[in-house]
């Protein structure tokens, strides 16, 4: 069947996926073949790792350009191409395009759709236009529209299949998440924390999408999907676990949003993702712990309830979103087997737990400038365990409303944010880009008004004291909580990395360079300088045997919205304008995929 499926690229894979029901059990099989690139993290583990090797440490210094694509759409890039056959698939910004290419005739464009949607959805997107990518399952391609609707696509026309409403941009519902296909469903999250969204995760059936699920991150317990059975460290949640958290009403405006990356376990038959920031960003007008924001989720993907949670960062007070990638390894501690999770959350601290029942194993600083903590309590007698313990010079909510909190590390937008890190199973290291910033965080009363900005607090950003580098490329050792080895990089690493059998890690810088490195000692191999600014995932695939390494650049996202709305004022877009001021001296907008290779022999 493989052979079917390189000779007649789409179509074969049409005929193959038919059946949703076995959409799980093919794309698995998919993502076992490293010549495609089938799911946005590559495969159901969110490991971004490839078997390829024809690249490889040796030979990577040759890299030449392959060939470029422009995508006709400006701001900010994040996400990569899927690779399927014969056919690559890219996606842009808002509007929102998705492009086939046909990759064995010149990469011409098979078909290219581009969605109608109300430009009035720009203003509700808090960070940028961006989008994280597609899915595909059953013939259809799935994209998440910047208007929070789901579409699928005839992956072999464009063509729309069905189309689907998963929240309301009126309300500040958005989308920018990728799509992850489990079994017969398509699963999709939602954005809008920054508005007072409900935020939830939702199912919907492959075939028509009919919604087969949501659960929400906050509220009562048949609407978050918990029951007698839920744990969270072991223990059972109880009886409305989050409402008990919220005063009042305030979990029906709570925020917790979903738009970062879902991991899945067949053998376990349980999905893994996160949930982000409680609204409002002034934790005095929300006292308590604010659950099921800040958290990570295992759930049943048939049915959606919880087995089991971890709330990271309880009453969140610096806007440390926990929507970052699951990482799926197995792998061994203290000599015993463990299925393990990994997860860098935005609040500077590298957590692995066990994914069967969350038992949480190891908590550490992931960048050593992390202040706003002294450390997770990991004493399982303790009243407090697995809570961060806060430091009062870092407590937003000790200085109150109005008082200007400095030398906060790290900055609301975390010591990494959305950028998925990288796992080899050879080296068993994670390779990480992180954010090495710090801030200043102002707290202030804000009122509620559906489709309005519900932040309140005033941020600055700049580098840790003393120091110039905004960002750091490092080598993790999830079992031991220890960094490798790190490489300082000017600005925030705001790009997804790629691990590689051939001992090679890439990823991209916001000025927009390429950079590989050696996965054993982080000592760099090559680097190019594309168009623009690289916030986009690398991936990889071999077409015509011959490898290929591709990323879209086009500087954006939170740390380029400077540059990319045209912000001036140094505390817009959250803050981060000021912090990468001098970015706009490196780089300009533009959106262009590149694609490497090794040059002829």
């Amino acid at each position: 069947m493989r052979k079917v499926l390189y000779a007649t690229g789409v179509g074969a894979m049409a005929m193959i996926a038919a059946g949703a029901a076995n959409a799980n059990e093919e794309l698995s099989k998919m993502a076992k073949n490293p010549k495609d690139w089938v799911m946005p993290a590559g495969d159901y583990a969110n490991t971004r790792y490839s078997k390829l090797n024809q690249i490889n440490a040796q030979n990577v210094g040759k890299l030449q350009v392959a060939w470029t694509f422009s995508t006709g759409v400006l701001r900010g890039h994040e996400g990569g191409p899927l690779i399927i056959g014969n056919t690559m698939y890219v996606h842009t910004p808002f509007p929102n395009k998705v492009y086939a290419l046909d990759l064995s005739q010149d990469n011409k464009i098979v078909w290219s759709y581009e969605p109608k949607q109300d430009p009035n959805v720009i203003p509700v997107m808090c960070c940028d236009t961006v989008n994280r990518g597609l899915a595909y399952a059953d013939g259809k391609i799935f994209l998440h529209q910047a208007d929070d609707t789901l579409v699928a696509l005839d992956s072999k026309t464009g063509k729309v299949a069905w189309s689907v409403h998963n929240g309301d941009p009126k309300k500040g519902q958005t989308g920018t998440s990728a799509p992850l296909v489990v079994k017969d469903k398509v699963l999709v999250g939602t954005s809008g924390g920054e508005f007072g969204v409900q935020c939830s995760m939702t199912a919907y059936d492959v075939k028509d999408g009919k919604q087969v699920w949501k659960a929400y991150s906050e509220g009562p317990d048949d609407q978050i999907l918990f029951n007698d059975k839920t744990t969270s460290l072991g223990k059972p949640v109880g009886k409305d676990s989050s409402l008990k958290t919220w005063q009042g009403d305030q979990w029906k405006i709570g925020g917790g949003c979903t738009w970062g990356w879902i991991a899945y376990d067949p053998e376990l038959d349980m999905v893994y993702y996160g949930s982000g920031n409680p609204s409002t960003w002034n934790p005095k007008q929300r006292p308590g712990d604010n659950k099921w924001s800040m958290t990570i989720f295992a759930r049943n993907p048939d049915t959606g309830m919880a087995k089991w949670v971890y709330q990271m960062t309880p009453h969140d007070e610096w806007d440390y979103d926990g929507v970052n990638e699951m990482i799926l390894t197995d792998e061994q501690i203290g000599g015993k087997d463990r299925k393990l999770l990994t997860h860098f959350d935005r609040n500077g601290l590298a957590y692995t737990l066990d994914r069967t029942d969350g038992e949480l194993l190891v908590a550490e600083k992931y960048d050593p400038k992390v202040n706003w903590t002294s450390g997770v309590d990991m004493d399982k007698n303790s009243p407090t365990y697995g809570r961060p313990k806060v430091l009062d010079s870092a407590s937003t909510e000790k200085g109150g409303e109005d008082h200007n909190t400095k030398g906060i590390c790290p900055a609301a937008l975390g010591t990494k944010d959305e950028q998925p890190a990288a796992y080899s199973p050879e080296t068993q290291l994670f390779y990480v880009p992180t954010n090495h910033v710090c801030m200043d965080y102002e707290p202030f009363k804000v009122s509620y008004t559906a489709g309005q900005p519900y932040v309140g607090a005033t941020l600055s950003m700049y580098p840790p004291p003393g120091e110039s580098n905004m960002g750091n490329f490092i080598a993790w050792d999830g079992k031991t909580g220890k960094i490798v080895w790190s490489n300082k990089e000017q600005f925030s690493v705001w790009s997804g990395a790629l691990a590689t059998a051939g001992g090679v890690v890439f990823y991209g810088t916001l000025e927009g360079y390429l950079k590989a490195v050696d996965a054993k000692t982080g000592k760099e191999l090559y680097k190019f300088k594309t168009p623009s600014g690289i916030i986009g995932n690398v991936t990889t695939y071999e077409h015509g045997g011959k490898q290929y390494i591709a990323v879209l650049s086009g500087v954006g996202g939170w740390a380029g919205i400077g540059l990319a709305a045209g912000l001036t004022d140094p505390t817009a877009g959250l803050g981060a304008v000021g912090g990468y001021a001098a970015l706009s001296n490196y780089t300009a907008l533009g959106g262009t995929l590149t694609v490497f290779s090794l040059p002829q022999q």
